[in-house]
């Protein structure tokens, strides 16, 4: 866990991908190298983008997936982190309680 905070810090965190790689460092023990492609990938930018504050900023507004300040309408919270597993096809714990407590 602790690794994978100092990865995803030192990528930005959520002003980037840095949280997005860390949820596939936990949830699907991947190397940091695949977990930065697979991340690109599903995203459609360049490795090298990842960490780029404004072409992130832009896709993560476009494909809704939050923002540290997101604008009025945006998703935030439970929200972004449902756009989130759905994009990179993972299982988040607050996600699965939130679909079974709502029988979604």
């Amino acid at each position: 866990m602790v690794i994978s905070h100092s990865i995803a810090s030192g990528m930005g965190g959520v002003r980037t991908a840095g949280d997005l790689v860390a949820r596939l460092l936990m949830s699907r023990n991947m190397r940091i190298d695949e977990a930065k492609k697979y991340v690109a990938d599903k995203l459609d930018v360049k490795i090298s983008e990842l960490t780029d504050p404004v072409v992130m900023g832009e896709v993560r507004e476009e494909l809704n997936l939050g923002k540290i300040q997101p604008d009025t309408g945006k998703a935030m919270g439970i929200e972004a982190k449902f756009n989130i597993a759905k994009l990179l096809d993972i299982e988040i714990n607050s996600v699965e309680k939130f679909k079974n407590k709502a029988n979604l």
